[in-house]
């Protein structure tokens, strides 16, 4: 399942994707009101875990106008204690539950399950790309009848490309999302790393699943 979370401060974004991320969920980031409307209306998420305060669009608009695009998925609002105005614009504005920072992550982790379960969401389910399937409960990686086993890095970054197949992850966005750090500084870990997958999912065949897109990043793909 996937989660978008949209929220300005980087340290409560990193433990918000982290958290999920353990829970096997898949986990967008944005870092303001502009960008999470527009992951918000490109990319059909399970759940949108939204902040009220954000720079440039605030939360609430945000709210209103994906509502109004016909985005349909659950959305948490975090907001501070004292804003009691700001729950109550969010909650009209289509929100389905908010929580109140500071907050315990276990809080966070059972009311998104909560919200996921009334949705009609269930657990991660097993991800395929041509022959190459995981299975995000177990951790276990086959192509054709043969087991393929990964550290945890090289692990983290195939479940995410797996998760966006068919679609061109930046360098960017795959160093945040795997590493949680900036792109300038990992360039090439992440060429390293793109180079061990591929070692291990094509050996002996004649096409990589895994396509380098010039100038853009790369893209899990299939022949079909």
């Amino acid at each position: 399942m996937r989660i978008l979370v949209v929220e300005d401060e980087p340290k409560v974004a990193s433990f918000i994707r982290r958290a999920l991320e353990e829970e096997s969920y898949a986990v967008d980031v944005c870092i303001d009101g502009a960008s999470g409307l527009d992951w918000a209306q490109t990319i059909n998420y399970d759940l949108i875990i939204l902040d009220l305060m954000l720079p440039g669009l605030p939360g609430v608009e945000v709210l209103k106008r994906a509502r109004a695009a016909g985005v349909k998925a659950p959305v948490m609002i975090l907001t501070a204690r004292s804003e009691v105005d700001q729950r109550v614009k969010g909650l009209d504005a289509g929100a389905d539950d908010y929580l109140t920072k500071p907050f315990a992550i276990e809080e966070l982790l059972a009311r998104a399950r909560a919200l996921l379960r009334r949705a009609g969401g269930a657990p991660s389910g097993i991800l395929q790309v041509e022959d190459v399937v995981l299975n995000p409960v177990t951790r276990e990686v086959t192509r054709g009848d043969k087991r393929l086993e990964f550290t945890t890095k090289e692990y983290a970054l195939l479940e995410y490309l797996m998760r966006n197949a068919e679609r061109v992850l930046t360098r960017s966005m795959i160093a945040e999302h795997v590493w949680d750090l900036d792109f300038d500084t990992f360039t090439n870990v992440i060429d390293v790393y793109i180079s061990y997958l591929r070692n291990k999912i094509d050996k002996g065949r004649e096409r990589s699943l895994i396509q380098t897109i010039r100038g853009s990043g790369y893209m899990m793909r299939s022949d079909g």
